[in-house]
């Protein structure tokens, strides 16, 4: 039975991709496991819906590695955990920046490490982080944000290298205009301008990263890509 890890899996993006692999999968097949940090009432949801849930600070290491002593090992580790940050670079505090550097970053390779250690056990094993478009071409008054999610993009080639010999793919998608709360500060004119900037004419949604993460899944000889999930979003 495979073992899978979303982390931040209880609302938008993550939600998405824990209901793909349960419908893909039975429950004799896999488990499919979520970390949460405060959403109770989304954590019921996903609870309900068929996945493990797990409350865990995947930016504190004492929580990961207790989370990753109570699965066992996991076999598709999922990095979704993130945080935002829309700021101008002058008003950004030191203390804002660890924060989204702790969750963004230092959280993917906490888990990306304890899975690791299973992983090369096994010979098998698949990794994928969800980064951001803005991590690809950055974006005005996300600076923070962006060099976060480029971090996991070299991350992610860099640990596809290591661990190839392995038998484990390492990749990385990088989301970009997505229907989540991340995007509930923009205006209706704003989402509509935001949608004219897209060939592909909508505004992206938790399952068009899910199809990926699902592709990725099936598809044993690819590793160490960018994925861009955004409808030609940049192009």
């Amino acid at each position: 039975m495979k073992t899978i890890l979303i982390t931040g899996g209880v609302r938008g993006i993550g939600a998405a991709i824990a209901l793909a692999f349960l419908k893909k999968y039975t429950r004799e097949q896999a488990r499919v496991c979520v970390t949460y940090t405060q959403d109770e009432e989304n954590a019921k949801k996903i609870r309900a819906a068929g996945a493990e849930v797990y409350r865990s600070d995947v930016s504190n290491e004492a929580d990961v590695v207790e989370l990753f002593e109570k699965l066992g090992g996991v076999d598709i580790l999922v990095n979704n955990a993130g945080v935002a940050l829309v700021k101008q670079l002058q008003d950004t505090t030191v203390d804002e920046f660890r924060k989204l550097f702790s969750v963004n970053v230092e959280g993917a390779f906490l888990c990306a490490r304890e899975a690791a250690k299973g992983m090369i056990d096994k010979k098998s094993g698949l990794i994928v982080n969800i980064s951001s478009v803005w991590g690809e071409v950055g974006g005005s008054c996300e600076s923070v944000y962006s060099a976060s999610k480029a971090a996991l993009i070299g991350f992610t080639k860099a640990l596809a290298k290591e661990l190839g010999y392995s038998g484990i793919r390492v990749n990385c998608i990088s989301p970009g205009v997505i229907q989540t709360s991340m995007n509930a500060r923009f205006s209706e004119e704003e989402m509509h301008a935001l949608k004219e900037e897209i060939p592909m004419g909508r505004i992206g949604t938790g399952g068009d990263v899910a199809k990926a993460v699902l592709f990725l899944d099936e598809n044993d000889y690819v590793t160490g890509v960018d994925l861009p999930v955004g409808g030609g979003f940049c192009l």
